[in-house]
C-alpha cells in the first residue's frame, strides 16, 4: 500500500517543497528615464506613452509603471520595472531615441530593490 505522501504526490496535491528565499524572489530592478520636455501640451507625450507601455509590458522584460509630469511642462519621468535592467533598457533605449520631443534623456538603471540604499545605479544620458 502507497503512503499517503506517495498518493499526495501522484495526485498533485498536499506535496510542498522548501525553497530559499532567493530562489522564489527576484531582485526588482529598475530603468527610471528622466527627460526635458518644454511644452505645457502633454498629449504627443501621452500618444507615444501608451504604444511605449504596450510594448514594455507585452515584451516580458518587465513592467511600465507610470510617468510623473511636472504641470508646467518643463520635464517628467517614466518608471519601469523587471528582473534585468539592462535587458529592460535594451528593448526601450531606440524607442526614447526615436521620440525626438524628449529632449536630454537621462536613464537610471538600478541594479537593486528600490529600499535597497546601497543597490548600484548607472546613468546613461541619450540624445541632445
Amino acid at each position: 500500500m502507497r503512503s499517503l505522501k506517495t498518493l499526495a504526490a501522484l495526485l498533485g496535491v498536499g506535496v510542498f517543497t522548501t525553497v530559499g528565499v532567493a530562489e522564489t524572489e527576484k531582485t526588482e530592478q529598475a530603468v527610471i528615464v528622466n527627460f526635458d520636455y518644454g511644452s505645457k501640451d502633454w498629449n504627443q507625450f501621452f500618444a507615444f506613452e501608451k504604444g511605449f507601455e504596450s510594448a514594455v509590458n507585452a515584451s516580458g522584460l518587465g513592467d511600465y509603471d507610470g510617468n510623473e509630469l511636472a504641470v508646467d511642462g518643463s520635464d517628467g519621468s517614466m518608471y519601469m520595472y523587471g528582473p534585468d535592467a539592462d535587458r529592460l533598457f535594451a528593448f526601450v533605449r531606440p524607442r526614447l531615441e526615436a521620440a525626438a520631443f524628449l529632449k536630454h534623456v537621462r536613464v537610471t538603471l538600478r541594479y537593486g530593490s528600490v529600499d535597497d540604499p546601497k543597490a548600484r545605479e548607472v546613468v546613461v544620458k541619450l540624445g541632445s
